[in-house]
């Protein structure tokens, strides 16, 4: 299984990609940061990170997609871009057909660490280790982009038949989404 892990943020937007299954060598693929200015106009930053996963996306072709569970902080405009660029790596994956899985930090940590609680640098260790990795993923970002990954694959993706039930929801939505774009742009309506 091939899973693009993001851990959403509106500066700095980790994406990792691993290949694997449960019990299985886990194989990197990509990891990088999609970076925007903070002193950008703020939708011009979302689609800064629009277009750099959806470039990913089209390049890597991932079967899945994990994303970090946005949770409410003290700072509640941290927690609003959080959730923004969350929900862009959500609708660009909804777009292909692609699963979505929401998994939280301590399930991440875990999966890797065997820790819920353990600190960006022993789930960065972790990360290294399990994909061989000469250097560390830097930055954090990029480590826990690839730890999200990592944790689907070894929780196997969605379960069984509703794994193929949520597809089939899911690859309906994008074809009418599709055809609605392919209307408006030819001037046409949908049915």
């Amino acid at each position: 299984m091939r899973v693009m892990g993001v851990d959403p943020g509106l500066t700095r937007c980790g994406v990792g990609v691993v290949e694997g299954a449960p019990g299985r060598r886990l194989r990197l693929l990509h990891v990088s940061v999609v970076r925007t200015a903070a002193d950008e106009d703020h939708a011009l930053r979302l689609l800064g990170i629009e277009r750099g996963i959806e470039a990913l996306m089209d390049e890597l072709d991932p079967e899945a997609v994990a994303v970090e569970r946005v949770f409410s902080q003290h700072n509640v405009r941290t927690v609003m871009g959080t959730a923004q660029a969350a929900g862009i790596a959500m609708l660009a994956a909804a777009r292909r057909g692609l699963p979505v899985a929401l998994h939280t930090p301590s399930e991440a940590k875990a999966a890797v660490t065997g820790n819920g609680r353990a600190d960006k640098a022993q789930v960065t260790k972790m990360v290294t280790r399990l994909l061989e990795l000469e250097e560390a993923p830097k930055p954090a970002d990029a480590a826990d982009a690839l730890a999200l990954a990592i944790c689907h694959v070894w929780r196997g993706g969605a379960p069984g038949h509703r794994a193929h039930a949520f597809r089939s929801r899911i690859e309906e939505a994008a074809r009418a989404e599709r055809e609605r774009l392919a209307a408006r742009r030819t001037g046409g309506a949908v049915q």
